[in-house]
């Protein structure tokens, strides 16, 4: 009998008590942007919970610690100053950390905390206490950069985890996956001239104006080793699990990681407000049981996936959902009830013009 993979997750409400504040979306509110809340409020996030309670994997996932992450750890990635701007503003009430990324009262506590506990789902799973795990965190971090906040992201969770397994835990070769709809630029950032630490990133083509092309690829002896895929928009299920069986896959099985790291951001839904992306329920289940496959083909199975992006409040939680479906190989009685509005549409498959951006890559990279 084959026995049951053991999924951590690990959260905590206080992730939900970060503080964004009132904006006109993603701008700032005033003239004609009439006031709502900043897009990366607590209430969607923590839908993806109550739907992992009531569909019952909560229960049968196994709870990973959270602690805080030590200012030392932080400072793998950050600046000592950017640390210390955080920590101290978050004593009174909060202010910006960097562009697109105001934070409040208590913020330094909540976003050290998601970094404490993602890098003990990094250390369970090194250390065979899990198989994988999911890190169910707020707030995000991959576009955080070493001097400064970015794009809601106070701390570079996946950057400090991707630090501590190489240079902490002494494993000699880490993969960064990250599909979240905009570009990872802190990891790439963090890694660019190091060659073993493979950084991927797909990503919604030129969204947001913060890099991603083909040609940063890398410098120096990292040259190769930071691979971008700038996917057209509309790009839906076919078009990402193309990318995956085309390049991510095949990076993967060249570089021969350690572990996996995933930067899951669920904001390519074809129901986010943040991207025009075309990804469903069912998209996200099969890149993410890709990725499963190849982690237990290429480092017995040792996968960590991070949550990032995910707007809109009544699909994200199918397609996380899902997503902890395959990393789990359990199978919950849940339907998703908005994948019949995307799996028929013929955006929702691989598209020519989708097809050369991947092949592109693809022969970048000699893959």
């Amino acid at each position: 009998m084959e026995q049951m993979t053991r999924t951590g997750l690990a959260w905590d409400e206080w992730f939900m008590w970060h503080v964004t504040g009132v904006a006109g979306g993603l701008v700032p509110y005033g003239n004609y942007v009439q006031p709502h809340h900043f897009v990366e409020d607590p209430e969607p996030k923590r839908r993806i919970k109550h739907l992992l309670d009531r569909s019952g994997m909560t229960a049968r996932m196994v709870p990973v610690k959270v602690r805080p992450a030590s200012e030392a750890e932080l400072c793998y990635f950050h600046t000592p100053e950017y640390v210390a701007l955080v920590r101290e503003g978050s004593k009174g009430e909060g202010g910006m950390a960097g562009p697109f990324t105001p934070f409040g009262t208590d913020t330094f506590e909540i976003a050290s905390r998601a970094v404490g506990a993602l890098l003990e789902c990094v250390d369970d799973v090194i250390d065979g206490k899990i198989d994988n795990a999911f890190a169910f965190l707020r707030p995000p971090g991959h576009h955080a950069q070493s001097h400064q906040g970015l794009g809601m992201c106070i701390f570079g969770n996946i950057a400090i985890a991707a630090h501590h397994a190489r240079y902490i835990r002494n494993l000699p070769r880490v993969a960064v996956i990250d599909y979240d709809a905009h570009h990872g630029n802190g990891v790439q950032e963090a890694f660019y001239s190091d060659p073993s630490v493979l950084t991927i990133s797909l990503h919604q083509r030129t969204w947001f104006g913060i890099g991603g092309e083909i040609s940063e690829r890398g410098e120096g002896a990292g040259d190769g080793s930071s691979i971008n895929i700038p996917m057209p928009s509309g790009t839906g299920d076919g078009g990402y699990i193309a990318a995956f069986e085309r390049v991510v896959i095949p990076a993967l099985r060249q570089f021969q990681p350690d572990i996996i790291l995933v930067a899951a951001g669920f904001d390519i839904s074809a129901f986010d407000i943040v991207s025009t992306m075309m990804v469903s329920s069912e998209g996200f289940r099969t890149i993410n049981q890709m990725l499963v496959d190849a982690a237990k083909e290429l480092c017995g199975g040792r996968i960590v996936l991070e949550l990032e992006g995910g707007y809109n409040p009544w699909a994200t939680p199918f397609a996380v959902l899902a997503s902890i479906e395959a990393l789990s190989g359990v199978r919950t009685e849940v339907k998703d009830p908005f994948l019949d509005f995307t799996v028929g549409s013929i955006d929702n498959q691989l598209l020519d013009h989708q097809a050369a951006v991947i092949e592109e890559v693809r022969v970048a990279f000699d893959l």
